[in-house]
């Protein structure tokens, strides 16, 4: 390797050791709004540099590949915590403080709940976010702690129904945008969309089995702390999918929206950009199908992660709003 050369605004560039390395879709994605995104104020008062609708990334999942990024380490075990959280239905931040995560803490704080006009709710009660929308869609939604079993339509569960029964359907969608519920919540939701695409067994290979690809929309996008944990959180999605249904995972595809940089990441991630990427880690599932049963009977040790050989932890600051509502004009819709 090449000592790093520096262009004249201090972006890294130096030889690639594997030019096709996936993970250059995110760097170079970093380097391109770097030297050509638009300042932007944006509601945490940080500032991003932004570009809009970028190229999709496309990560392989084929040969038990997980697409965990390894120029700075992942905080895994969270983004597998909060996975499941979402998938129990769960809306309440504090199951994952209990259990080593934070990543909602700030979210789910009295004084954000207070200042963003959801006061009248517990700490830790973020509203009908991600969970609630991919099992109970459509249910008026009261708190946290209400049990809302066999309430709204679980579409995680119609999503595995149609893989199983009708792979080709064109309506293999999982949606936690629901337009009705968004001043309930505590943050609306930035990856809000997902599709599954089942290809289906070649009749010339023997034995061939259907492929399972999520694509997934994200229409706020922080490439230096979100987009890492939301490509692995959707390819460990299809991943669990993929087993539920015996179909094999192939694809994640990611579309983003507003794709931007909070200008406090920008020296974090120049020493990123400086990193060669190594070869992504292997996955697979400690138990068998039929011990783990369906989606809702995964639990934390399922998940066994090899050979994952970051770099090292890059510290990346948060932001976060606590002025939602904007006092001028009387928005009508």
């Amino acid at each position: 390797m090449t000592d790093p050369v520096l262009e004249s605004n201090g972006i890294p560039i130096h030889e690639r050791e594997d030019p096709d390395h996936e993970e250059y879709q995110y760097l170079d994605l970093i380097s391109k709004i770097m030297l050509k995104g638009q300042s932007r104020p944006d509601r945490t008062g940080t500032g991003t540099l932004s570009l809009f609708a970028p190229p999709s990334f496309r990560f392989s999942l084929e040969n038990g590949i997980l697409p965990l990024l390894t120029t700075k380490r992942v905080f895994l075990k969270g983004v597998i915590i909060e996975l499941l959280w979402f998938i129990s239905g769960s809306t309440n931040s504090n199951l994952l403080k209990e259990k080593g995560v934070g990543i909602w803490d700030l979210n789910g704080s009295k004084d954000f709940l207070e200042k963003n006009g959801l006061g009248f709710r517990k700490q830790g009660d973020l509203g009908p976010v991600y969970g609630f929308q991919w099992r109970h869609f459509g249910e008026e939604y009261l708190n946290c702690d209400t049990d809302y079993k066999g309430k709204g339509f679980d579409q995680l569960k119609d999503v595995i129904w149609k893989i199983k029964n009708n792979p080709t359907d064109r309506r293999i969608i999982l949606s936690a945008w629901n337009p009705k519920d968004l001043h309930l919540m505590a943050l609306p939701p930035c990856h809000m969309f997902c599709q599954f695409y089942v290809t289906l067994p070649d009749s010339n290979i023997p034995n061939d089995k259907p492929k399972l690809s999520c694509l997934m929309y994200q229409r706020s996008c922080d490439l230096g702390l979100g987009i890492p944990f939301n490509i692995a959180s959707y390819s460990l999605l299809t991943y669990m999918i993929a087993y539920i249904t015996d179909t094999i995972p192939f694809e994640f595809i990611l579309q983003m929206g507003d794709s931007h940089i909070y200008k406090d990441h920008l020296e974090p991630l120049k020493i990123q950009l400086n990193r060669q990427p190594k070869s992504f880690p292997n996955f697979k599932f400690k138990r068998t199908k039929e011990e783990i049963g369906d989606i809702d009977g995964f639990i934390l040790d399922d998940f066994i992660i090899e050979n994952y050989k970051p770099h090292g932890k890059i510290e990346m600051k948060m932001s976060v709003s606590l002025k939602k509502f904007i006092k001028t004009k009387k928005r009508e819709i």
